[in-house]
């Protein structure tokens, strides 16, 4: 893969990214040192390798559920600054 100006503006523009003409470089020059350590990472034997499924051979040790008393639904609606009958009224998050 060559890697040139036209590759950085085509990528930058995909992006809806605008660089300098310095950056334009510093980041030619970044992405040739990355495609060089992938090439890296192809050389390497992997043939007696075994596949990895974990980064580790650690194990979850779960606990046990257990019920514990919970606030009433009335309890929660005392402590609710906003409410409208039976439900907590929260600052709307989403734009339509």
């Amino acid at each position: 893969m060559k890697i040139d100006k036209k590759l950085i503006s085509d990528l930058a523009k995909l992006a809806k990214l605008n660089f300098d003409e310095k950056s334009s470089k510093a980041m030619e020059n970044d992405l040739k040192k990355i495609i060089g350590f992938v090439n890296k990472l192809s050389e390497i034997d992997t043939d007696n390798v075994d596949p990895l499924i974990y980064l580790s051979e650690e194990i979850n040790v779960l606990r046990k559920d257990n019920l514990t008393s919970n606030l009433s639904q009335q309890e929660a609606l005392k402590n609710a600054p906003k409410k409208d009958s039976d439900y907590i009224l929260v600052p709307k998050v989403i734009k339509k």
